[in-house]
């Protein structure tokens, strides 16, 4: 096994241990925070597009991104790594999918784009995920709907 996978282990292995500890709140705070960062920093070196920041958020991981617009307020986006290997939850568990999809994998994406698009309300819809289906692909549909302000504000 290479340094770069067990580091990812050891990451992935913390991940469950802040689980086990403080809860489900405990990475997602993090992820958000962390989203919120990356998100600000992209926005500095001008990446403000959607698409940009998501191509280039995935190329960290070594994912191959394929983006399509289904409509106006509809990307569907496709993840390809080289093995049936998730950076961030590893390899395939279906146990965990759920866990990590929701504490991790969709905080920190809505946090960054959420930086550059406050206006905007974004929510994500699992089509694939390498810990639930056994493959390479992550694939999810990332839905973008203009933010109602509440009758309290008015």
């Amino acid at each position: 096994m290479s340094k770069n996978r067990d580091a990812l282990k050891f990451f992935q292995n913390f991940i469950y241990q802040m689980i086990d500890i403080g809860g489900v709140n405990l990475p997602k705070s993090i992820a958000t925070s962390l989203g919120a960062k990356l998100g600000k920093l992209l926005r500095e070196k001008g990446i403000t597009r959607i698409e940009s920041s998501l191509k280039k958020i995935y190329t960290v991981l070594n994912a191959k991104t394929r983006i399509n617009s289904i409509d106006d307020n509809t990307l569907d986006i496709t993840l390809k790594y080289s093995n049936k290997f998730c950076p961030i939850g590893g390899k395939f568990n279906p146990d965990k999918a759920e866990l990590i999809q929701n504490t991790i994998c969709i905080p920190y994406t809505v946090a960054i784009l959420n930086s550059f698009n406050p206006e905007f309300k974004y929510e994500s819809e699992i089509l694939e995920c390498i810990l639930n289906s056994n493959n390479r692909h992550c694939r999810y549909k990332l839905i973008i709907k203009p933010k109602t302000k509440s009758k309290s504000s008015e």
